[in-house]
């Protein structure tokens, strides 16, 4: 697999678990092309399953997404909240950079408050 535009965008963890899900149906479906790439996919959508990624979809994502607007995070700091669901005020504080200067306490509360309506924590989070 080769990398044709290095940064072109960034993928949250559910995209990387759905395309590793499709490769890895198509690598069975054909014949099994290199073991590492197998291993390394089935590995991958493995680790992915047992996270929260499992139980997002587009349409949650995007809803977070546009919920977050109103904050001015970076595209980055969206991803990892996305990626690792802040339920805490410490581990907003660990995503947003200077987020002491940038985010009010209701900013926080609120972000908090998001999080928990769009991705609901489960048993394992």
């Amino acid at each position: 697999m080769e990398t044709i535009k290095p940064n072109a965008a960034f993928l949250c963890n559910n995209e990387v678990m759905l395309v590793l899900q499709k490769l890895k149906d198509n690598t069975q479906k054909k014949h099994k092309r290199e073991g590492s790439l197998a291993t390394v996919t089935y590995e991958t959508v493995h680790y992915l399953q047992d996270t929260v990624c499992k139980n997002q979809s587009a349409q949650s994502i995007q809803k977070f997404l546009d919920a977050m607007k109103q904050f001015k995070l970076t595209k980055t700091e969206k991803l990892m909240m996305v990626n690792t669901p802040p339920r805490t005020e410490l581990e907003i504080q660990l995503i947003v950079q200077e987020s002491e200067e940038r985010l009010s306490e209701d900013d926080v509360r609120n972000i908090i408050t998001l999080v928990n309506e769009i991705f609901p924590p489960t048993d394992s989070t």
